[in-house]
């Protein structure tokens, strides 16, 4: 086993990196844009055959949603094309891809948790290019594992817990939206959940869900991150407001819970709620 791990530096990188270096060391080779520009072909077909991988799992990324509005060449390469030019050598090199996507391809008009089989129809252009990649490397390496998420945070990087955490030391007022409903994803998790399903040694093509369990808005994101930091006074003063009035340049879906069953059925996952999750990052956050 052999596995090649794109986007190392993000967040989920970060946190796969931990995970298969403590249950499965010297097994992997780690990239990101300075060591592999997965948008050029040539350079992506001279390192996978040189690679003799079984598995790459592919965390690269554009993710700058509302700036993606504008610059819709850079994220349809880096979303599309990046997974294509690996997709491309799959079947010949006979390597298995996991691909990360995002509960961006739905609308967020649903009543239920969405499935994998209910239709995409993404709002925004970074939706567009993730869905997109998803039919891109579909056709073009069929076995392949794609597993959706959203709402994601870690220790590292820009993310909402961070961003809260700061804003919370200070004195500015709060407003953060009330009608956005999903289900935060500690990244952690899902590291632990691709590295269990890789050394399971069963391999099970096609689409996935996977968020921690449980749901919230925004604003009780908010809250219990500032309850469980320990500044319950500033999660008391949090103020709920609705999308119209923190407009964004990309539309978000306002429903965003995904429908875990396939994957914890699949690979016997047993999920953590989204609360006991965020308790175990900020422990992080705080050691570190």
């Amino acid at each position: 086993m052999k596995i090649l791990l794109t986007g190392s530096n993000g967040q989920l990188g970060r946190e796969l990196h931990r995970e298969l270096e403590t249950r499965a060391p010297g097994l992997s080779v780690y990239t990101d844009i300075d060591t592999l520009d997965l948008t050029d072909r040539t350079a992506v077909e001279t390192f996978l055959r040189a690679g003799d991988f079984s598995h790459v799992i592919n965390c690269a990324a554009y993710t700058a949603v509302d700036r993606a509005e504008e610059e819709k060449k850079q994220c349809l390469s880096a979303n599309v094309d990046a997974i294509s030019n690996l997709a491309l050598f799959a079947d010949e090199l006979g390597f298995k891809i996991i691909h990360l996507s995002t509960d961006y391809v739905f609308d967020g008009k649903a009543y239920r948790p969405y499935r994998e089989i209910d239709k995409p129809e993404p709002l925004s252009v970074y939706g567009v290019t993730k869905r997109k990649g998803e039919t891109a490397l579909i056709g073009l390496a069929p076995e392949s594992m794609i597993i959706r998420t959203g709402w994601l945070y870690s220790p590292f990087g820009k993310n909402f817990v961070k961003t809260i955490l700061e804003l919370g030391k200070t004195g500015a007022p709060l407003r953060i939206v009330a009608d956005q409903t999903g289900t935060p994803t500690y990244a952690a998790d899902l590291a632990a959940a691709i590295t269990d399903i890789i050394l399971s040694g069963h391999w099970s093509p096609g689409i996935f869900n996977y968020s921690n369990e449980g749901v919230a808005s925004w604003y009780d994101f908010a809250v219990a991150i500032l309850e469980y930091a320990g500044m319950p006074e500033r999660a008391a003063g949090i103020t709920p407001i609705p999308s119209s009035d923190y407009p964004q340049a990309a539309s978000r879906p306002y429903y965003a819970v995904l429908d875990k069953s396939k994957i914890k059925a699949t690979y016997g996952l047993k999920i953590p709620h989204w609360q006991a999750s965020l308790r175990r990052c900020l422990d992080r956050i705080n050691q570190n």
